[in-house]
């Protein structure tokens, strides 16, 4: 998986798999400055009411895609028929002229075995700009390039606390959550983000807290927003 350091996109047109998190959104920031965006994925929870793992609402996700100035495909799915539903949405991005799928992968070699297998079934090409960096460099970057990242879901069993919802990550939570023995990119499931403000973004969304939901072992902060800055 080693060449998938190097993504061909020169010239060429991607859809990004986008969860709306900070590895996505920085992954896709990367892709922006060589490529040329044409759309989004998102894939959502079986009720099609919430996105996969950030549970993020249809609103928030409008919003982000607004704020981008790209158009999102999304669909409903359940584990058994995501990758099923996934294909069909990277078979849709066709019609952009999609040539290259972007994802944020940075280590998880069953995520880019995975990404790799689905790009041949569709005849895509595979772009992982993040693949192998540091986790801490990849963290470190998003502050620097002045991403806004709260976290809105939390696995309570890996070291992650309630007050930890809605944070943001700054270097002072960063360097908290590694004394915690926490991975500052929550590549083990610790935690999820949504991206309120990006380098590329037109706009920031201007969002507030809504409740904490509970499932099992996870946590949720529902991010509401502020307004409608956007015109569907």
């Amino acid at each position: 998986m080693n060449n998938l350091t190097y993504c061909p996109l020169q010239n060429h047109k991607f859809i990004a798999s986008y969860s709306g998190g900070k590895d996505s959104s920085l992954a896709l920031y990367h892709a922006m400055q060589t490529g040329t965006a044409v759309a989004l994925i998102v894939m959502l929870e079986e009720q099609g009411l919430r996105s996969r793992s950030h549970a993020m609402p249809h609103n928030i996700i409008d919003a982000q895609a607004a704020a981008l100035g790209l158009p999102i495909l999304k669909t409903a799915a359940t584990w058994e028929n995501y990758e099923q539903q996934f294909i069909q949405l990277l078979d849709q991005a066709k019609q952009y002229d999609a040539e290259i799928l972007v994802t944020g992968d940075i280590d998880l070699i069953g995520h880019a075995e995975w990404n790799q297998s689905v790009c041949e079934r569709s005849k895509l090409e595979l772009c992982m700009p993040l693949w192998q960096k540091p986790r801490i460099d990849v963290v470190n970057e998003l502050i620097q390039l002045g991403f806004k990242c709260i976290i809105v879901t939390i696995n309570l069993n890996l070291g992650m606390k309630i007050e930890d919802l809605g944070q943001i990550l700054t270097q002072d939570f960063v360097d908290e959550l590694i004394s915690r023995g926490i991975d500052p990119c929550g590549e083990l499931g610790e935690f999820h983000t949504t991206v309120i403000d990006a380098p590329m973004f037109k706009t920031p969304l201007s969002v507030h807290k809504g409740d904490i939901l509970y499932h099992e072992n996870y946590a949720f902060l529902a991010l509401e927003l502020e307004h409608r800055e956007f015109k569907e």
